[in-house]
């Protein structure tokens, strides 16, 4: 029986890509087949998973140059359900797309808003005049190029082949050692690993209401590999904070911490225990 893989569409983004790759791996180290679901939206892809449409959602979590994807982790925490069952690191090159005869008759650059903020440097230098617009995929606005000579859009090598566009520049990141961390997820318990994967919110935005909790960590030498603050959406001023661990939860230590954390913390909640894999292209 085949699984099925939701991801961000349409075809062609990195999402996409990321779900291939681990779905070539599902292949080779497991014998098991998938199917690639596209939705619209990285909220529309964690809710399939989690209403059990799909068995796996293909998000991604972080990138290299701009830091966490913030719809993954505010979706996440909404939910409530879903585990981190591997995470993927694929690299990310950038392309600008058009079927304008030059970079001079761009007018208009789309792309998601990541993409468009690890080119910026790029767009500030080669194209200081242009309107950036940002939409919910790489490849969602691809379809205009066509149309209107004078639209680009910043997606993958990938796409520019599935779409038959042409290339105008690549690669345009601002930097070339760019990376982005996807995680697998699905409503199965996470089948551990050397990472940790977690988040709460404390009682009270008083003095020590961070510490207190991090402090649990360190006193126990463990490594935290991120940590990142976003709002309740209750008050401002109010913060979760998603944290990684470089630990497998089931170690005794890691344990202990955690039924301390709970101590300290108004909601903890453990997104799972998982290993790393890194895609090559």
């Amino acid at each position: 029986m085949s699984i099925s893989i939701a991801h961000l569409g349409p075809s062609g983004t990195y999402a996409e890509a990321a779900a291939v790759a681990y779905a070539n791996w599902l292949i080779q180290k497991k014998g098991q087949q998938s199917f690639l679901c596209p939705y619209p939206s990285i909220a529309q892809t964690l809710q399939a998973a989690a209403t059990g449409q799909v068995d796996l959602a293909v998000v991604p979590v972080e990138n290299s140059l701009e830091g966490s994807v913030t719809m993954t982790l505010d979706t996440l925490w909404r939910l409530d359900t879903l585990q981190v069952q591997q995470a993927l690191v694929l690299p990310i090159s950038h392309a600008l797309l058009s079927c304008a005869g030059s970079l001079e008759a761009i007018e208009t650059v789309y792309s998601h808003p990541q993409a468009l903020a690890q080119c910026q440097e790029w767009l500030d230098k080669f194209l200081p005049s242009v309107q950036l617009v940002p939409m919910n995929s790489t490849t969602e606005a691809l379809g205009y190029l066509e149309t209107d000579s004078t639209a680009g859009a910043i997606s993958s090598l990938r796409a520019a082949q599935l779409y038959n566009l042409p290339i105008l520049a690549s690669p345009i990141n601002d930097y070339p050692c760019n990376h982005t961390r996807f995680w697998v997820l699905s409503l199965q318990p996470s089948p551990g690993g050397d990472r940790t994967s977690l988040a709460f919110s404390v009682p009270a935005n008083v003095p020590g209401a961070l510490a207190k909790p991090l402090q649990v960590f360190a006193e126990r030498n463990i490594n935290l590999s991120r940590i990142e603050s976003r709002p309740t959406k209750r008050s401002l001023g109010e913060y979760l904070f998603f944290i990684d661990l470089e630990a497998e939860a089931n170690e005794p230590l890691v344990k202990s911490a955690l039924t301390e954390l709970a101590d300290h913390a108004e909601t903890l909640k453990i997104f799972g225990c998982y290993s790393i894999l890194n895609i090559d292209s």
